[in-house]
């Protein structure tokens, strides 16, 4: 038996299967294509985090509620609501995370390193948190999983993904530290690790 299609929830599920595409696209097709430098350090833990964010990924990709349908009872008013948020969260998510990867530039990288030449970057989204490709990566993770997930997946998915975010947080903030010590101390005073005004 098909499901019901219900416009909000289905126009949600649809923004948020477009914004994978972008997320996708921006770091795999318009990425920075020039060589990275050499690495001078390396923190090969923070692999431990990458594979947990992953986790979360899979689980607000797997722990599906029935399709076309609102991740709690809503009315059509509380329906359209929550396709704004979910909307914003789609929209900006990979926007902020794609503007964060191009002002690092040739320093980025899956996992923690320093690369010869290594400057501390402090400006474009580096600004508000001092990692804003994980807080896009968190807002992608809330946008799929308001639009298809289980609540008790999204719930288990945040746990799991917080966890590895903190994990590669505190592998890469090590490396910082070691290298630009009382610059970075006062930037991780200003300036808050992911979510704005929380952590």
């Amino acid at each position: 038996m098909m499901p019901t299609l219900n416009l909000w929830p289905t126009l949600s599920l649809i923004a948020v299967v477009l914004s994978w595409f972008v997320f996708a696209a921006v770091f795999l097709i318009f990425g920075d294509k020039t060589k990275s430098p050499p690495d001078q350090k390396s923190a090969p833990g923070s692999l431990a985090g990458v594979v947990l964010q992953g986790v979360g990924y899979g689980l607000v990709w797997g722990v599906q509620r029935p399709r076309f349908s609102p991740i709690i009872p809503l009315g059509v008013p509380g329906q359209i609501v929550l396709f704004a948020i979910i909307s914003v969260l789609a929209i900006g998510s990979p926007l902020f995370a794609f503007r964060a990867r191009q002002t690092l530039g040739k320093q980025w990288s899956v996992t923690a390193r320093l690369v010869e030449g290594h400057r501390l970057v402090t400006e474009g989204p580096y600004r508000i948190v001092r990692n804003p490709i994980y807080t896009g990566m968190f807002g992608m993770l809330l946008a799929t999983g308001l639009a298809l997930t289980h609540w008790i997946g999204l719930l288990f998915a945040i746990v799991v993904f917080a966890i590895g975010t903190i994990v590669r947080v505190r592998s890469e903030e090590k490396l910082l530290r070691e290298a630009f010590g009382a610059e970075f101390d006062d930037y991780a005073r200003r300036v808050p690790s992911v979510i704005p005004f929380l952590f």
